[in-house]
């Protein structure tokens, strides 16, 4: 299993239910790929972006770190791109430190 970290863009408007059921449905997917959350956090409140994404040009920042074979990657993403309220995701594994 390698390491990843996930940067997730969520629509700002969300209401307070609805960011907490999502991002529950985020580490929900690393879970049901066979994946597990280490931390999941927002990582920043109402960013504004540099360009707009859907005609919005503010979002929500969603830091995901998680362990996952390399196989579940492709599957996560393909369920993320299925949730409206999802702007954005961009998975990069991270470094494994040799001994």
């Amino acid at each position: 299993m390698n390491k990843y970290e996930a940067m997730i863009i969520v629509k700002p408007e969300l209401p307070e239910e609805e960011k907490k059921t999502l991002f529950n449905q985020i580490s929900e997917a690393v879970v049901k790929v066979k994946g597990t959350v280490a931390t999941a956090a927002v990582w920043s409140e109402r960013r504004k972006m540099c360009f707009p994404i859907k005609k919005l040009q503010e979002g929500i920042y969603y830091l995901v770190n998680f362990s996952a074979p390399t196989s579940a990657i492709p599957e996560l993403n393909n369920i993320y791109k299925l949730n409206e309220n999802i702007l954005r995701v961009l998975i990069i594994r991270l470094e494994q430190k040799e001994g």
